[in-house]
Order: structure tokens, then C-alpha cells, then sequence
């Protein structure tokens, strides 16, 4: 009887261990697999085993401050993880944030990490997104706790499903990813989410190929986020860090109800601004800014005033940039764009 599909088969006598995943059957006494290390001297004849279900992981306390790789192995020479739970990296997605620091020396760590690199086969990149989730979802369903799921990058989960796509055989879609894209990435997303007994927040960083966010890549990910925030090579050409590009960046949690009328409406105003600013810029850069009529000068004006304004020396820069990291609150943010919208500021310089 073959083994189910997505079942772990692993490989006798091997060190390191070799864990296979089945993708497909070939007829009624072959499986084609998907290997979550290198193959490097496997041959014709060699032994393996099935292990009787999906690849499982070790979840629970004992992960926390502890590096593994996409098959749940320690990879951070600290010994075996001896957690009490397991648990399938292959789960269905239901129905429908304290953070700390990794510590190595203790067991307080609030971190647990997941490694699947850029070095390792695309089997392995295509699958630790789930291992990191059935991590997370153990900390959300059995003990109740609200969970920060941090992915970089998820462009690199969609570029492994397609390099294990073409060793599938399968004929590529559009711009040569995998035709089961969409699927893939549901398959994933719609797994983080929040149920009765606690919450998965996911913040994901996302490379975007050749600056296109219509790829399908970005694109697909894109549908299952509740906001974006787009980094833009043109504002940090300017020197404003960091570089957000609030046009083209989203939010669909951007409405009055959610964030008050106040903060909607200013916002709202200022996207207006830095649109019709970025609307001026050929004819300023063919004719000059005299050829401007004194309301367009005005909103060039408070336009570049904002884009400074938008700018914010990191804490977490400091060492990089030997500027101080300043912490600005929300509401005097708000404050100041209300001054530069209503022409305050007009006096100053830009």
C-alpha cells in the first residue's frame, strides 16, 4: 500500500536524518517525493521507511528559545527539544501581543525559531512556514496565548512552491510560478488566524520582484493582509527613512469607526496632498515650479513639508546612522499634520 500523500517517509541509516514528503503517486508501487535536506549520496536501492503520518514537530514550552529546522531537529547545538507535544504541520485553518527577547540561557525566552534558509532545498523553504505555524497554533489553541508570527520573507515560501512545482512536472502559470499558487498561499494564510482561546497576529516581509506589486506573487499575498506597508526606492533616494510610500501603501482598518473621525479625516487629506503633489512633479520637472499657479505652489509646499514630516530617526538605527532614535507619539503625529494641512506652518521652511 502506498503512503498517503504528504506523508513523511525517512530514509534508513542516513546521519543526518533525511525526512521525504510525498507529493505524488506514480502508478501503484511509486511515490514521487519532496526531500527537506540535501540528497547528496542517496542511491538506487536505498532503504526507507514510512513514519505513518505528516511530518510533526515538537510545540509547546520546551520550544521556546530554541532553534529548529523545517523538520522540528535542534539546529542550535543545544541538544534534543524534550517537549511533551507533537503536533502535524499540516493542519486545517479554522472557521470563522507580548513580546520579549530570545534568551539562550534561560527558559524565559518569549521566542521560538523556526530556520528554513536560503541554502537549504526548496522542499524545506516550502514547507517551515507550516512549521513555524503549528508551533504558533499550539501557543493559541492549548494555552491560550496571543501570538506574533513574524515571516521573512514569504516571497521566498511562494518562490520554493514554485521550484518544487517544476520538479513535479507541472506546467507553470502566469510569469512561471506554480499553478497551485493561490492555493498555497490560502492554504497558509488562512491558517493564522484569532479563535475563542487566543490569537495569531502575522507581520510578514514581503519582496516584491522588480518593484512590481502587481506580480502575482506580492499580489496574492497581498489579498490576505489587513495592511501594507510599502518601502519606496524613490523616497529613500531622497533621504526621508523610513522610506514609506503612503500612496501606495493600504490598510483596510483605516475608518472612522476604527481610528476616529479625527484621525481618518487627516489622514485622508494628507494622501490627497502628496497625490496631487506627485501629479505635478512632470510639470515641474519640464517647466519649473514658476510655471505653477499659487495654489499649486502652496500644495507643492505643505506636500514636501509632509514627506519630511514622515520621516523618523529609529531607535534601533542609531548605531547605523549616529542620529538619536526619537519616539513620537500618535496623537501629536496627528497634530502635526493638522497644523500643516490648515497652512500653520506655512512660514517655515521646508
Amino acid at each position: 500500500v502506498l503512503p498517503p500523500i504528504l506523508n513523511a517517509l525517512s530514509v534508513e541509516g542516513r546521519e543526518p536524518k533525511l525526512i521525504l514528503e510525498v507529493a505524488q503517486h506514480l502508478g501503484e508501487n511509486t511515490v514521487r517525493t519532496i526531500a527537506m535536506d540535501g540528497t547528496e549520496g542517496l542511491v538506487r536501492g536505498n532503504k526507507v521507511h514510512d513514519t505513518g503520518g505528516a511530518i510533526s514537530i515538537p510545540v509547546g514550552r520546551k520550544t521556546l528559545g530554541r532553534i529548529m529546522n523545517v523538520i522540528g531537529d535542534p539546529i542550535d547545538e543545544r541538544g534534543p527539544i524534550d517537549s511533551e507535544h507533537r503536533s502535524n504541520i499540516h493542519q486545517e485553518a479554522h472557521e470563522m501581543i507580548t513580546t520579549g527577547v530570545i534568551s539562550l540561557k534561560d527558559d524565559k525566552s518569549k521566542v521560538s525559531l523556526v530556520y528554513g534558509q536560503m541554502n537549504e532545498p526548496p522542499g524545506a523553504r516550502a514547507r517551515v512556514c507550516l512549521t513555524g505555524l503549528t508551533v504558533a497554533e499550539h501557543f493559541r489553541d492549548k494555552e491560550g496565548q496571543d501570538v506574533l508570527l513574524f515571516i521573512d520573507n514569504i516571497f521566498r515560501f511562494t518562490q520554493a512552491g514554485s521550484e518544487v512545482s517544476a520538479l513535479l512536472g507541472r506546467i507553470p502559470s502566469a510569469v512561471g510560478y506554480q499553478p497551485t499558487l493561490a492555493t498555497d498561499m490560502g492554504t497558509m494564510q488562512e491558517r493564522i488566524t484569532t479563535t475563542k482561546k487566543g490569537s495569531i497576529t502575522s507581520v510578514q516581509a514581503i519582496y516584491v520582484p522588480a518593484d512590481d506589486l502587481t506580480d502575482p506573487a506580492p499580489a496574492t499575498t497581498f489579498a490576505h493582509l489587513d495592511a501594507t506597508t510599502v518601502l519606496s526606492r524613490g523616497i529613500a533616494e531622497l533621504g526621508i527613512y523610513p522610506a514609506v510610500d503612503p500612496l501606495d501603501s493600504t490598510s483596510r482598518i483605516m475608518e472612522p469607526h476604527i481610528v476616529g473621525e479625527e484621525h481618518y479625516t487627516i489622514a485622508r487629506s494628507v494622501q490627497k496632498v502628496l497625490q496631487n503633489y506627485k501629479s505635478l512633479q512632470d510639470i515641474i520637472a519640464i517647466l519649473g515650479m514658476d510655471e505653477l499657479s499659487e495654489e499649486d505652489k502652496l500644495t507643492v509646499s505643505r506636500a514636501r513639508k509632509m514627506q519630511k514630516f514622515l520621516s523618523q530617526p529609529f531607535l534601533s538605527a542609531e548605531v547605523f546612522t549616529g542620529n538619536l532614535g526619537k519616539y513620537v507619539p500618535l496623537k501629536e503625529t496627528i497634530t502635526g499634520f493638522k497644523k500643516i494641512l490648515e497652512g500653520e506652518v506655512d512660514h517655515l521652511p521646508e
